[in-house]
């Protein structure tokens, strides 16, 4: 019987844990992953990761990535666009998979039809019997309840193209699995929760970890601007503290500042506030714990200093928002790539009108190939001013697109402006009326097009008709026109995966 196949990756920091989830993942039954992308995403890699030398069936099957070193969601997209399986399952590198973990995975899988793009494993907290949890403990044990956690997520790696993977605007662990799982509902997928389960230990932790923490406010901002206000109710978040954090954390600056300029009406009824919002905070901390002295301890100093941390995150968020809105969004994969003929997918032959001169460009028939198999509508937009020239006809023109089509493959409907630059018409590339028809006839939005091309005309082309523009330069390529394009590729098959797969395109030159 055969099984979906699938990658896992584990974006890693040099955990000690590793060491214990690599033979984990090892051990038990179940169909093996074709490979363990292992992304290695430390800032300072002058020591060698350190990994486990059993791993039983899993030896050979490890490949370790170079990360990015810009957070867990960019450390993900490495990952999943290395794959190659038909799914990624994404796993941290502090969880221990159990002996049936990789049965389970198969099982959950198997039962997914098309319309499913992930499954979400259970989470499983081992909290201690003997006593009470500790505040951090807690926390920990809140993945139980969490959805989408990546922890034990598995994506169909389609479904991660079409919505262009992680947001990378998210840099901690934080929200981005929520994003990227609303992003794919709102593609029109599904998500199902799977039956097997993963154990998540509860490692060590500073004492101000809770305070560390509160960076997340600042990406809570990202997602009500992505998402909108009813973000939390769609993700399954609990509404949180922190209205109270800020009402407590300003009476605590009212308070200050009235005590500063000696107006005790003003910093009387402030510091009350302020201290009764602490000790509110505080006993609501401590009440489930163990109530041992160092947690008492601990947690009365840090939630002096919460209401306050959580506060600057938030407005550091709001102040940041702009800036983190103008960065690169995820791009989803189109639904149609159009391309420039000459000097794209053929040799550019100027005035072209003998079909025997025709020659692939180098790629170009793998490319093409693969858009196909993506499911992807394809057609061609061309200037051809060797008409109005006089240099050609439109019988040789025509001649010349029927022998592309015949060594490459169907090339999806034609549009070719037949007039010269002086002729003022709308079809000539950069105007945009080429990649407009093409798009009305192949059915899809020109938003939902892609433009691949050679010139500056031809990515200029796409952003005056709302597509999305890739440059491929060729040694006729100015670079000024290479300068200003907003996404290059190093070759045809570069621009193809860069627009399949969503790698930016200085992965793409690499």
């Amino acid at each position: 019987m055969s099984h979906p196949r699938y990658d896992v990756v584990v974006p890693t920091t040099g955990r000690e844990s590793l060491a214990a989830m690599l033979p984990a993942l090892a051990a038990g039954d179940g169909p093996l992953p074709d490979r363990v992308l292992l992304v290695d995403d430390r800032r300072d890699r002058s020591a060698v990761l350190t990994r486990p030398r059993h791993l039983g069936a899993l030896a050979g099957r490890i490949s370790v990535l170079e990360g990015p070193a810009r957070g867990p969601a960019a450390a993900r997209n490495a990952g999943w666009r290395a794959a190659r399986a038909e799914w990624v399952a994404f796993l941290d590198d502090d969880v221990i998979p159990p002996p049936g973990w990789r049965a389970g995975l198969a099982a959950d899988l198997e039962e997914l039809g098309p319309a499913v793009a992930a499954s979400q494993g259970r989470i499983r907290v081992p909290l201690p019997r003997h006593r009470r949890p500790t505040d951090w403990e807690r926390n920990v044990g809140g993945l139980q309840e969490a959805r989408w956690a990546t922890a034990d997520m598995a994506y169909r790696r389609e479904a991660l193209a079409a919505v262009g993977g992680f947001d990378e605007r998210f840099p901690r662990a934080y929200r981005e699995d929520s994003d990227l799982a609303l992003r794919v509902l709102d593609a029109g997928y599904e998500i199902r929760s799977g039956r097997r389960c993963v154990l998540h230990p509860v490692g060590r932790a500073p004492a101000g970890v809770s305070l560390a923490k509160q960076a997340g406010n600042a990406d809570d901002v990202l997602m009500r601007a992505l998402h909108g206000r009813d973000w939390r109710r769609r993700a399954g978040v609990p509404a949180g503290r922190r209205p109270r954090h800020l009402a407590t954390a300003a009476a605590g600056v009212l308070a200050a500042a009235g005590a500063a300029r000696g107006s005790r009406a003003v910093a009387a009824p402030a510091a009350a506030a302020w201290l009764a919002g602490t000790a509110e905070l505080a006993w609501a901390r401590i009440a489930p714990g163990p109530r041992t002295p160092r947690e008492m301890a601990t947690m009365a100093w840090t939630s002096l200093l919460m209401p306050f941390a959580a506060a600057g995150w938030w407005l550091r968020g709001l102040v940041e928002l702009r800036s983190r809105l103008r960065r690169p969004a995820p791009r989803p994969r189109p639904e149609a790539i159009l391309f420039d003929r000459d000097g794209t997918l053929i040799a550019d032959v100027p005035y072209n009108g003998d079909p025997e001169l025709v020659e692939p460009m180098p790629g170009a028939a793998a490319a093409l190939h693969r858009v196909r198999a993506a499911g992807l509508r394809i057609g061609v937009v061309s200037n051809q001013s060797g008409i109005a020239r006089g240099l050609l006809t439109r019988e040789q023109a025509d001649a010349v697109f029927l022998r592309t089509d015949a060594l490459l493959g169907p090339l999806g409907p034609v549009e070719m402006c037949p007039h010269g630059p002086d002729d003022a018409c709308d079809c000539r590339k950069p105007a945009p009326g080429l990649v407009l028809r093409a798009a009305a006839r192949l059915g899809v939005p020109p938003a939902r097009c892609a433009v691949v091309g050679d010139i500056g005309a031809d990515v200029e082309a796409a952003r005056r008709a709302g597509a999305r523009g890739v440059l491929v330069p060729t040694p006729r390529t100015r670079p000024e026109e290479i300068a200003a394009a907003a996404e290059v590729a190093p070759d045809l098959e570069g621009a193809v995966g860069l627009l399949l797969d969503g790698r930016p395109p200085r992965e793409a030159a690499a």
